[in-house]
Formats: structure tokens, sequence, C-alpha cells
């Protein structure tokens, strides 16, 4: 019996090379297209697809936002991930929401279909090439989970603040504190996260969800 298979790309030319290429030796049946996100989560609850192939870059919806909404809604479907990132923070991104596969849109149809294959035996399928860069921010992450630990709650407060661009006037009224005290945690901040300046301490923030960028 053929995989069936859910596209979701906004771009109809890639849809229709993909199609031509899984449909190829008939093991696998393209049932249904979606070309943004909110148009696949309308169509795959009615579709009910094996696999689902999932875009990033999509208008009204992007592939993290749905991926999180079919996590969400309990949707039984395979997602493998297909797409031009191969920056390691998408990739941890969707491994942290429970996604079952990840492949860049340069492989070759076989690895492609490899990574179909896997995922209808429940397994994850990462594309080799990307697993070191996973590992190696793995680790990264647990260290800043240390460095954020050792914070105190008035210092993760401040952290917040500065990441978020307020100068140490502002801090000082928002927290009802004195600039020299702001000083001091912003001080003791630098050096618990092991960063210099306050752009690098606003990156960190980002980069592990301390603040969000909308």
């Amino acid at each position: 019996m053929s995989v069936k298979v859910m596209l979701v790309d906004d771009h109809a030319l890639m849809r229709e090379g993909i199609r031509q290429l899984l449909e190829f030796d008939g093991s696998v049946k393209v049932i249904e297209e979606a070309g943004n996100g909110e148009e696949c989560i309308e169509k795959i609850e009615k579709s009910k697809p094996d696999v689902l192939l999932l875009d990033i870059n999509m208008p009204k919806k992007n592939g993290i936002e749905v991926l999180e909404e079919i996590k969400r809604k309990k949707i039984n479907v395979k997602v493998l991930i297909l797409t031009v990132h191969n920056e390691v923070e998408y990739l941890l991104k969707a491994v942290d929401i429970g996604v079952d596969g990840y492949l860049l849109k340069d492989s070759e149809s076989v690895e492609l279909k490899k990574a179909i294959n896997a995922v209808m035996d429940g397994e994850n399928y990462i594309q080799p090439n990307l697993i070191p860069a996973l590992n190696n921010r793995l680790v990264a992450r647990d260290i800043d989970k240390d460095k954020i630990d050792s914070l105190t709650k008035r210092e993760l407060e401040v952290l917040t603040q500065v990441a978020s661009g307020m100068f140490n006037k502002e801090i000082a009224i928002s927290l009802n504190i004195s600039e020299r005290t702001v000083k001091n945690h912003i001080s003791n901040i630098f050096k618990k996260i092991d960063v210099s300046d306050r752009t690098q301490a606003a990156v960190f923030a980002i980069k592990n969800d301390i603040i969000k960028l909308f």
C-alpha cells in the first residue's frame, strides 16, 4: 500500500517537482497539497495523510507554527520538515516541538524516500550532516541552562529588561531601585552568563527564550 503524503509549500513548482519524485515508483501517493500554513490545517484533518511534508517559510502560518498546532490538536500524522533552513536554531525548535523528521531541500530523492520510510516505521530522521550541529547546540543549551539557573530572580528581571532595550535609568524606575544597583546587577549578570556587553546579553536572552521576539 502506498504511503499517503500531503505536501505543504508556498511554491507550486516545488510541490510539482516533489510530487513527481515521490510518485515515480508507486510507493508514495500525494493525496493533498497546500500553499500556506492555514490551508494546511484546514485540509489535513479531512485528508488524513500518513506523512506531512512541511516547508518552514510560508505565508499566514509558518511551518513551525503549523507543527505546534498539529501537536496541540493531537493530529495523527508524521511530520517531516523539508526546508532550505540549515540553521541549527530552526532544527532545535522543531525537535523540541516533536517533529518526526528534518531534511533540507537540496537532498537527493533517495534520501527523501528514506526519511519518509523511517518516520513511517516510527523512527526519527534528521539529515545526517545536521546532527553534529544539533548535538553541539544541545550541549551548549545545557551549559546555558546552568548559567540561567545561577541568576537570581532580580537578575533575571534586569536581564529581561536589558534584552528588551531598556536603559539603566528606565530599569531603575521600573524596578524601583537605584541606577547604581542596576549597574551592579548588570555586572553580575555579564559575569554569570559570560558576555561582555548588552547586545550579547540580549542575544543570550532571546536564544534561551528568556524573552521572545515578535
